[in-house]
């Protein structure tokens, strides 16, 4: 027989009594607040179009690379799962997720994805070998309603905004599509982009040199030449802003910052437009870009996201077969005291400008990042990330980063995904986890409980509203 599936209402609380019950009625008064993602990589053709999904691997498995990532881990291959192979049969790929449920157990995505079968689909019992079928079979024909059509989904999770990523090569016309749709009265969903520049910022980037070949065509500048390159990127930034863009996003191997004189940056442009570029000058060029971008920020009023500390693509027979997102980015530690002093020293006394930072290197949380945004008016840290978006990993940065930089230079929750469903799964883990550190707080009588219940507010809806200008 197939085990229930059960959802706890005390799920990620204290185990202490007293504090639980303060995490309870804590919760209460945000579990129902609208949602706001100010930071993600769903696809907003998604919303532009409406279109059902076809089913339920290629809802629930094939954007989710944390979900293919494990299995891929235990030597499951990519194209029996149908990434990127479209000969899969999507019930056998479905199969084989199933059958190696057991291995997600303890990880987020297991949490996540029990709130999606529960809470979206209505399951009680298990996701296992044994129901598989059941489960593809329900979902299959769940996504053939309009009940579960994109817009449908956004507003029954009470979204309120999703800002999507995309390239300055991005012609934006999903989010051309979605204006439309909302000016007709068709839809209310707002769904804006994030200008993310990597493609044409990055000497070492795939295809670097066609990018800004793009880049000119699309901005009307010569990208080939370092003042035509300046203005293609405020022209197209100029347009994302126009199609409802707040926010920018960088995401840089390091955190490395550079400020060069202009003559400087002009030579280093020169090389690394070359025909061959040095990892040197690769590294120096995207430092100084980066605070070029915040200056750029400082004038038209984008937030600046910097997502760094990755090492894109360890795997190079996945890249090379799968190409990027399949899984094979590695977190790295990361300089940051020394990283960003150039871009502070230049830009981090605006407070007029918002920075927000963001890490996967957990060790230096105390170290450097709460010292740094405890004190630079333009700096704001960025919630838990990626491998660290995690019932643990967000108890680490609140109790490390509230200390020196307290919550009010961070900036609530975003949940950085591109597996849809899982949004309001993710929203609901953080509350759950804030609303638990700050019932300890009460309970050691650090904190009023009426504070504790506008900082839960703030924590889980404010604060990301009131950072990324929503």
């Amino acid at each position: 027989m197939p085990r229930p599936l059960l959802l706890s209402p005390d799920r990620l609380f204290p185990s202490d009594p007293a504090q639980r019950d303060i995490a309870r009625r804590l919760y209460k008064e945000v579990a129902d607040l609208p949602i706001v993602s100010p930071h993600g990589h769903t696809d907003p053709g998604w919303f532009a179009g409406n279109a059902p999904f076809g089913n339920a691997a290629e809802l629930l498995l094939h954007p989710d690379h944390y979900i293919f990532r494990m299995l891929y881990s235990q030597g499951i291959p990519l194209d029996a799962l149908g990434i990127r192979n479209r000969d899969a049969e999507p019930r056998e790929s479905w199969r084989l997720f199933a059958g190696n449920y057991h291995l997600f157990r303890g990880t987020p995505s297991r949490m996540w994805m029990d709130w999606v079968f529960a809470e979206a689909f209505g399951f009680d019992v298990q996701f296992s070998a044994e129901t598989s079928d059941l489960y593809y079979d329900r979902i299959t024909e769940a996504l053939a309603t309009d009940a579960f059509r994109p817009r449908a989904l956004f507003d029954r999770f009470g979204i309120e905004v999703i800002a999507t990523t995309e390239s300055p090569l991005d012609t934006l016309e999903h989010h051309a599509a979605i204006r439309t749709a909302n000016e007709s009265g068709e839809w209310g969903g707002r769904v804006i982009t994030a200008y993310r520049p990597d493609p044409v910022v990055d000497p070492e980037f795939e295809g670097f040199r066609d990018n800004l070949q793009r880049f000119s065509e699309l901005s009307g500048e010569d990208a080939f030449s370092y003042a035509g390159y300046l203005a293609a990127h405020r022209n197209r930034r100029a347009f994302f802003a126009e199609m409802g863009a707040t926010s920018t996003d960088h995401g840089h191997p390091t955190a490395a910052t550079a400020d060069l004189p202009y003559a400087e940056a002009e030579v280093l442009f020169a090389r690394v437009t070359g025909d061959k570029v040095s990892a040197a000058d690769a590294e120096l060029f995207r430092a100084h870009m980066l605070t070029v971008m915040a200056g750029m920020s400082l004038d038209d009023g984008l937030v600046m996201q910097i997502h760094p500390g990755a090492f894109r693509n360890h795997n190079p027979w996945l890249f090379d077969h799968y190409g990027r997102d399949k899984g094979a980015d590695i977190p790295m530690s990361t300089d940051y005291v020394h990283a960003l002093r150039p871009l502070l020293g230049r830009y981090g006394n605006e407070a007029g400008l918002t920075i927000i930072l963001f890490t996967l290197d957990e060790t230096s949380y105390a170290r450097e990042l709460a010292p740094l945004a405890g004190h630079y008016p333009a700096l704001k840290l960025g919630p838990a990330w990626w491998f660290h978006d995690s019932p643990e990993g967000m108890r680490r940065f609140r109790s490390q980063m509230t200390e020196t930089a307290g919550f009010y230079n961070s900036v609530g929750f975003n949940d950085d995904t591109r597996a849809f469903l899982s949004i309001p799964a993710r929203h609901d883990v953080a509350r759950r986890i804030d609303c638990g550190f700050l019932a300890q707080l009460v309970a050691e009588h650090r904190m009023a409980e009426w504070e504790a219940a506008e900082l839960a507010a703030d924590l889980s809806y404010n604060l990301a509203k009131a950072a990324y200008k929503l």
